[in-house]
């Protein structure tokens, strides 16, 4: 997130991801109904836990790279797509695992 000014009325300057208070979104209802995760979802979580424990990843990790999605891809993606992005960024860059593995996975 950039700096803003001290000037009265500058709104400071937000990341794509920062939508508290975005005033397009204030009369959108909120689904608070309870939901299943889906396998999916439970799959994500389950590699998110295991990474923490095994001390590959933290949590910190996992919000910082879910805000580096870039905005086209960070709306596309739901909640725990975001997160399994979050995670194969984060093990690429470590070196966890190589470009090429991914890409085989992912077939």
């Amino acid at each position: 997130m950039t700096a803003s000014s001290n000037e009265p009325g500058d709104n400071p300057a937000r990341a794509h991801h920062d939508m508290g208070g975005v005033s397009t979104l204030l009369c959108t209802p909120v689904d608070t109904a309870p939901h299943d995760l889906t396998a999916f979802d439970r799959e994500v979580d389950a590699i998110r836990q295991i990474l923490g424990a095994k001390g590959v990843m933290s949590v910190d990790e996992l919000r910082r790279g879910i805000e580096a999605i870039p905005a086209d891809a960070y709306d596309r993606l739901s909640y725990y797509q975001r997160w399994i992005r979050s995670i194969a960024d984060n093990l690429l860059a470590r070196g966890v695992i190589a470009p090429a593995e991914l890409e085989q996975a992912l077939r």
